[in-house]
């Protein structure tokens, strides 16, 4: 489960990136491969905060099943400029319903990822940078969230097989939709057989984020919508509440 929260964070955090105003115009039919990695280059240094609604989905491609969660993301940038994120997910699809299921929560903040998790009465805090140190979370090979976000195209090719996918008939308005295959012995090699991105031609940003596990078995989409550049966040926000009683809870640092 922590995989799949970690790979949506993937898409929260890329869009910490932010978009900068000489960004290269994207046109759906029109632009090239190219074009949609110098924009995603590009992109990064003028955001300081976001809200967004996201949903995630998990399909199961063996059991032909899927299950969809829907919550909340606030991020914000810190003095220094690391990340602060807080993610909720209080809903579930039903069917064509929205209905309340038991509440999930992460924050990520100071190197550290905690989780929490309602239904089980349990807090995990998994350390993802070493303390006192900062690092580049994107960066290719080396970030434990690698993308192609303010990455040079040289090394998004070193790494990936890249390609432009045709439209589908339910990709998000206004995007371009391009498929990254990790080179064999990359390190996401080890992991996803294939990870999609849908840019927004307007944001020239990533709205839509897919990947396919290594054995084919599972595909997990995240979306983000209603997406607010530069809101005012109230500190409570970006905070977990108390840790409830009778809770249980494991940390779970970074091996020395």
């Amino acid at each position: 489960m922590h995989r799949f929260i970690l790979t949506g964070l993937i898409l929260v955090l890329a869009l910490s990136r932010g978009v900068r105003a000489d960004a290269p115009a994207l046109q759906p039919g029109k632009s090239t491969i190219d074009d949609v990695l110098d924009a995603l280059q590009a992109s990064g240094k003028d955001l300081k905060s976001f809200t967004a609604d996201v949903a995630m989905k998990i399909e199961d491609e063996v059991m032909s099943t899927s299950s969809t969660q829907i919550g909340k993301a606030w991020f914000q940038t810190k003095p220094g400029g690391e990340p602060k994120i807080h993610l909720v997910f209080d809903q579930k699809k039903a069917g064509d319903k929205i209905v309340p299921q038991k509440r999930q929560e992460f924050l990520l903040d100071e190197g550290w990822l905690t989780s929490r998790d309602e239904n089980k009465m349990h807090e995990t805090r998994i350390q993802l940078v070493p303390a006192g140190q900062k690092m580049n979370l994107f960066q290719l090979g080396k970030g434990p969230f690698p993308l192609p976000i303010g990455q040079d195209k040289k090394d998004v090719y070193a790494q990936f097989e890249v390609k432009m996918m045709p439209a589908g008939k339910n990709d998000p308005a206004n995007s371009i939709h391009l498929q990254l295959t990790p080179k064999p012995g990359t390190p996401l090699d080890q992991n996803f057989s294939t990870i999609d991105a849908w840019i927004d031609c307007a944001t020239r940003m990533p709205t839509r984020m897919a990947t396919e596990n290594k054995k084919h078995t599972e595909i997990k989409t995240t979306d983000l919508l209603n997406l607010v550049f530069n809101p005012t966040i109230k500190p409570e926000d970006l905070q977990l509440p108390p840790l409830p009683e009778k809770w249980t809870t494991i940390d779970k640092p970074l091996s020395r």
